[in-house]
């Protein structure tokens, strides 16, 4: 099968890219699963908000959130976002870090603003305050729920209606280069080709460069546990706020009538289908306990997921200085779902060798700050 653009990964960065694409080039993307987004993308928090990250990462978040409040026509049936509350909680020892972060979500959210004690509780009332506890919060109203379903599943209908190719249960047996490009076999036996490999499978993203003779560079995939927990006395928590702890701690927030929570664990671990472990569901269950009044006598549902980091924290988009053809597209890290659009675009620009989307211009995110190059040592 012959593309112009073949896509390693079905997760949201590289249906994002493919959906960017399509209708401009001949795009095929390989999931080595049966579901699109199963390691990463359908793991995520889905909350969009400007607590997380580094300044390029608060940056593509603000030019991601258009797309998302206001997606093309015929997208998708249903919404993919919806205005949430965040609110970033801080004991006395993080009031520094949480003066920090409240300037530097400023730069992109000038709505928020310092909470104390009283309306914290208002909007999340078993938050546990006082001396020992949590004393003085930030609160961002203008914050998103994301539907990562609805997402990854518009951007495939984007794909096939414009004539590109999502194909699951692909898995990559071999990458070779050959004569003007690329040629991928899959375990299956399937052959395909196209002149512009993108490598964007997530935590395997450094394999796949080893299986096609390219230098990795040094992505970290980290895993992260989410339980589920009941509600206080089956209290009605859907219009509780998305809480995160100022400094990397302790995240909470409503989940189908529940309450989904995490302690924020970054574990190391193998590109794999990542399951929690008795220590992290815990953990996790510990935190809970320890920043709420909430008790925890039973974990009702847990689940772990990769996120993949590069050395510098700050995702990677541009074609590999030292082999011809091949496209990086990788360490979203826990941000992959909310700066996708602008992650696309910026990559669709540099595959097609269009002009720089001038709003990331703007923002100060050109080529070279995402780009590998920054990555590639000796």
């Amino acid at each position: 099968m012959e593309s112009d653009v073949l896509i390693v990964g079905g997760g949201v960065a590289g249906l994002s890219l493919a959906a960017a694409l399509s209708g401009q080039r001949r795009v095929t993307v390989l999931e080595a699963e049966g579901s699109l987004g199963h390691h990463s993308s359908g793991r995520s928090a889905t909350f969009s908000h400007f607590g997380i990250g580094n300044e390029i990462v608060r940056g593509l978040t603000a030019a991601s959130r258009d797309f998302f409040k206001q997606p093309p026509d015929g997208f998708s049936e249903a919404p993919i976002a919806r205005t949430a509350t965040a609110l970033f909680i801080a004991t006395e020892a993080m009031l520094a870090t949480l003066d920090t972060l409240e300037d530097a979500m400023r730069q992109h959210a000038p709505g928020v603003r310092r909470v104390g004690e009283a309306e914290m509780v208002s909007l999340f009332p078993p938050l546990r305050t006082g001396p020992g506890a949590v004393v003085a919060g930030i609160v961002d109203a203008d914050g998103l729920r994301l539907d990562a379903d609805a997402l990854l599943q518009g951007y495939a209908r984007t794909i096939r209606s414009r004539g590109g190719k999502v194909l699951a249960e692909a898995r990559v047996a071999s990458v070779a280069p050959q004569r003007g490009g690329w040629a991928v076999v899959t375990d299956t036996g399937d052959r395909l080709a196209a002149p512009i490999l993108v490598n964007a499978a997530g935590a395997w993203a450094d394999g796949i460069a080893r299986m096609a003779n390219v230098a990795p560079l040094g992505l970290r995939p980290l895993r992260r546990t989410i339980i589920i927990v009941d509600p206080p006395g089956g209290a009605d928590v859907a219009g509780w706020p998305f809480v995160k702890t100022a400094v990397d701690d302790f995240y909470i927030l409503p989940e189908g009538g529940r309450l989904a929570a995490s302690p924020v664990d970054e574990v190391p671990d193998d590109p794999c289908d990542a399951q929690p472990e008795d220590y992290d569901i815990a953990l996790a269950a510990w935190k809970v306990e320890e920043y709420t009044t909430l008790a925890v006598p039973r974990v009702q549902h847990r689940w772990a997921g990769l996120r993949t980091f590069a050395s510098d924290r700050t995702p990677v988009a541009g074609f590999d200085p030292r082999v011809p053809g091949f496209f990086w597209l990788a360490g979203q890290g826990g941000f992959g779902l909310q700066t996708a659009p602008a992650m696309a675009e910026a990559a669709a620009a540099l595959i097609l060798s269009a002009a720089w989307p001038e709003q990331l211009a703007a923002l100060g995110i050109s080529p070279h700050v995402l780009g590998p190059e920054r990555l590639i040592h000796g």
